[in-house]
C-alpha cells in the first residue's frame, strides 16, 4: 500500500539535514535526552566483561515471564557512533518481556573516539566469553541468539563471521533488524532503496554515509567483510538467520540481499519486510503494529525450525 500524502509530507519536514560529522556529540545528547533511562521500570542488572585490561559494560534485562536461561545478546544501533545501553533500555526491556528471553545488551566502544575495529571487537569478545564461560549466565550455546538493529545488526553479522573465521565458538541463530551490510550509500550503490528511500523518510542515505565515515579511520577498511558483510568471499557456515527490513528504509535492499547471499552458501534464512515501516521502527511504542508484528516474527523464529523463504 502506498504511503499517504500527508504522512509523506510530515516525514519530509522531519528529515532535516544536519552535519553529523561536526555535531555527533550533540546528536548523542539529543538521543539520550529523547530516550531517558528510567531505572524503576526496567530493573536491569549491570555487569562488566574484562577484555585486554579494561572492562566492557553489559546491561541485563530479565523478562517478567522467563524462558529459563535463554539469552538474546543484543548490539544496539546508532551508526556505531550514537546510542548506548541506557538509551536502548526501553527497547531491551520490551524485548525481554515480548520473547521471554533474558536480554544482554552490550555497551561497546563508539566511534570516532574508538574507530573500527574497536566496537566489533568489543562485541566479539563479550560474545565469546558468554559462549565459552557458562558460569556467566548458565546458558547453553544453542540457547544464545545474536540480535542487533541497524549498525547493531551489522555488528551481529560481523561477529558471526568472526566466530567462524577464528574458530572459538559459533552461534546457532542470529536476528538482523534493518542491518547495514554494504559499504556504499551514495548514488553509486547497487541497491535501489538507497536512492528511492534515501531522503524524506527520517533516516537518509547521507546520514548513513556520515556514520560510516566516522566509524572508519582508514579507507581500506570499507572493503572488510566485518564492515560490509556482503563483501565476504565466503558466507558458508553461518547461523540460522532472520532478517527483518523496513519498506521505506535506505538499507532495505542490502539487508535482503545479504539474506539471499547467505542462502546461496547453504545457510537457513528467513527474510521479512515490514510493510509501510521506516528505519528504526523498533523504538516505537510497544503497542505499535510494527513492533507487535516484529516480535510475532521473532518469536516464531526463536520457537520453530525455519525453512528458506522470503515474506
Amino acid at each position: 500500500m502506498a504511503m499517504s500524502r500527508v504522512r509523506r509530507m510530515a516525514l519530509k519536514a522531519l528529515s532535516f539535514p544536519i552535519n553529523l560529522k561536526n555535531n555527533y556529540k550533540l546528536h548523542r545528547k539529543i538521543i539520550s535526552a529523547a530516550h531517558p533511562y528510567i531505572k524503576p521500570l526496567f530493573k536491569p542488572l549491570d555487569r562488566k566483561i574484562a577484555f585486554q585490561g579494561r572492562e566492557i559494560p553489559v546491561k541485563i534485562f530479565r523478562p517478567n515471564v522467563s524462558s529459563g536461561f535463554k539469552i538474546l545478546l543484543f548490539f544496539h544501533g546508532g551508526g556505531w557512533v550514537t546510542g548506548n545501553t541506557g538509551s536502548y533500555s526501553y527497547i531491551c526491556a520490551n524485548m525481554a518481556n515480548e520473547t521471554g528471553y533474558m536480554v544482554v545488551s552490550v555497551d561497546y566502544s563508539l566511534a570516532p573516539e574508538f574507530p573500527y575495529p574497536a566496537g566489533v571487537e568489543d562485541c566479539y569478545y563479550v560474545t565469546r566469553d558468554i559462549f565459552t564461560d557458562h558460569s556467566l549466565f548458565q546458558a547453553k550455546p544453542e540457547e544464545i541468539v545474536l540480535i542487533g538493529d541497524s549498525a547493531g545488526g551489522n555488528l551481529a553479522a560481523a561477529v558471526s563471521l568472526m566466530a567462524r573465521d577464528r574458530g572459538e565458538f559459533l552461534p546457532d541463530k542470529q536476528i538482523l533488524i534493518y542491518p547495514i551490510t554494504y559499504h556504499d550509500h551514495s548514488e553509486n550503490s547497487p541497491y535501489p532503496s538507497v536512492r528511492v528511500n534515501g531522503s524524506g523518510y527520517l533516516m537518509t542515505s547521507k546520514r548513513i554515509s556520515e556514520y560510516m565515515d566516522l566509524y572508519l579511520s582508514r579507507e581500506e577498511d570499507r572493503l572488510s567483510p566485518y564492515v560490509a558483510p556482503l563483501l565476504a568471499e565466503d558466507l558458508s557456515n553461518q547461523p540460522k538467520t532472520l532478517i527483518i527490513t523496513a519498506e521505506y528504509d535506505p538499507l532495505r535492499d542490502e539487508g535482503e540481499a545479504y539474506g539471499m547471499c547467505l542462502r546461496k552458501y547453504g545457510n537457513t534464512v528467513r527474510i521479512e519486510r515490514m510493510k509501510d515501516a521506516l528505519h528504526g521502527f523498533l523504538s516505537l511504542p510497544k503497542h505499535s503494529v510494527y513492533v507487535s508484528n516484529c516480535y510475532a516474527i521473532i518469536n516464531r523464529f526463536l520457537q520453530e525450525e525455519i525453512t528458506n523463504e522470503t515474506s
